[in-house]
């Protein structure tokens, strides 16, 4: 379980190779050397063998260094390399803002053609888009939130699967 927490803090998953070759930021840097000091405090290396690490991890220039400098210990080994949550919560997040958007192009569209053939009197399709558009700038305007909240379901999946997974060994 410590696993999923540690790899889902990166933007981009270090273990997938597509990620390899991407420049790591201050912020992933700070991830592997929060594991390196962890696993220094748990007795699991040396002083010198987190120096020596903790340095490399601070000379690291993509993400792809940074993997080998946690290879051997627990938290490398807790899950799959598989796409990361964050890059899991934004595809859901472009989908869900995809539809919200057609679903309100193709309603409003839909009804004002009806209102043209009809007669239009009453500009009834306000009510459509009015209805429509507020789901649409509803996932628009909470990005953050929606992806947050995707991140959530997706890591509580992730630690019931590995629970579901211990049990069965």
């Amino acid at each position: 379980m410590p696993g999923i927490e540690v790899w889902s803090q990166f933007d981009h998953d270090p273990r997938n190779a597509a990620h390899a070759t991407m420049r790591a930021s201050d912020r992933d840097r700070a991830v592997i050397e929060g594991v390196l000091a962890d696993a220094f405090a748990e007795g699991r290396l040396t002083r010198a063998e987190y120096d020596e690490r903790a340095d490399a991890a601070l000379a690291s220039r993509t993400l792809g260094d940074l993997v080998p400098l946690v290879a051997d210990l627990p938290v490398a080994v807790s899950t799959p390399a598989t796409p990361s949550v964050v890059e899991e919560a934004n595809r859901a997040y472009v989908t869900e803002r995809r539809q919200a958007l057609w679903g309100f192009l193709s309603a409003s569209i839909i009804c004002w053609v009806i209102w043209l053939a009809t007669g239009a009197d009453f500009p009834w399709p306000l009510f459509v888009m009015l209805g429509t558009g507020l789901h649409a700038g509803r996932v628009v305007f909470m990005k953050d939130e929606i992806i947050a909240a995707e991140k959530a379901r997706l890591e509580k999946k992730q630690r019931k699967e590995l629970r579901r997974r211990e049990q069965e060994d």
